[in-house]
């Protein structure tokens, strides 16, 4: 991306820590059944996996894209517990997860991280009910409050201040769902603080607050699956909003006619 920012690390600095450098899918996995049927999985199948770059790296794309499913696979074979947390995490209260994991091999740097978590937002009142069951040591890694006496955004910022450490690899799959605009402010500058930090942060997102972050690659999973680079003003969750908050009467005229297809507007 070309567009900088203060809070972009100095040049002088080290590079970006790139723990993993590539996602590959065995590619002699099905073709037909779920996970392998869901288009992104089939294009990553056929185009040989997926470069992974150094600091933030963004998978956006529609509901029922792949990117969630994805990340999860990811996260298990980076070898975190597919409901989220850590390696310390080996709880389940529903074994929901796909069997991608086993199908994904994960091309890794010669350096290692030294701490990882998997922030799952739709399965992270699980985690925090593990994380009082693992005892007052796990709690104060959170910052010292259990998330459950914590609203649901506060406790993923304690969550990002508290438990990410320098040279670390960490997973976030939508985020946003539990953040405010202003918290996803704060967010944008704690993912800033761990790109410096020489983090690995890969994000599923629909946020374009949280795109905006200087530096990072974007990948947006197209509706035939295709996954491809892209700029933060091309990305489809800020194309879409700025087009409705430039002129949101438009839309909503639009939207409760008979043609529901935003992509009409």
């Amino acid at each position: 991306m070309s567009h900088t920012s203060t809070i972009l690390r100095e040049s002088g600095e080290p590079a970006a820590a790139r723990f993993v450098r590539h996602i590959r899918i065995d590619p002699h996995s099905s073709t037909e059944t779920y996970p392998f049927s869901l288009p992104a999985i089939s294009y990553l199948r056929r185009a040989g996996g997926l470069p992974l770059h150094g600091g933030v790296t963004f998978l956006v794309g529609e509901n029922g894209s792949g990117k969630s499913t994805l990340l999860e696979a990811v996260a298990v074979a980076a070898g975190m517990n597919p409901e989220g947390g850590s390696q310390n995490y080996r709880f389940s209260t529903r074994s929901s997860e796909s069997s991608l994991s086993d199908h994904i091999t994960l091309v890794w740097g010669t350096e290692k991280p030294r701490s990882r978590f998997f922030l799952r937002a739709e399965t992270y009142y699980n985690v925090a009910t593990e994380t009082e069951r693992l005892g007052p040591d796990q709690v104060a890694a959170l910052g010292g409050t259990s998330p459950h006496e914590r609203s649901h955004g506060e406790s993923f910022i304690d969550l990002m201040m508290h438990r990410f450490h320098p040279n670390g690899l960490y997973l976030l799959d939508e985020p946003e769902a539990a953040l405010s605009p202003q918290a996803c402010l704060a967010v944008l500058t704690r993912l800033a603080d761990l790109v410096a930090l020489r983090c690995q942060v890969v994000i599923a997102t629909h946020s374009p607050i949280l795109l905006a972050l200087p530096g990072a690659t974007i990948y947006e999973i197209s509706d035939d699956g295709a996954i491809a680079l892209t700029d933060y003003d091309d990305a489809q969750p800020v194309r879409l909003t700025r087009s409705f908050l430039s002129n949101p009467e438009r839309y909503l005229r639009h939207l409760t006619s008979t043609d529901h297809s935003p992509d009409d507007v």
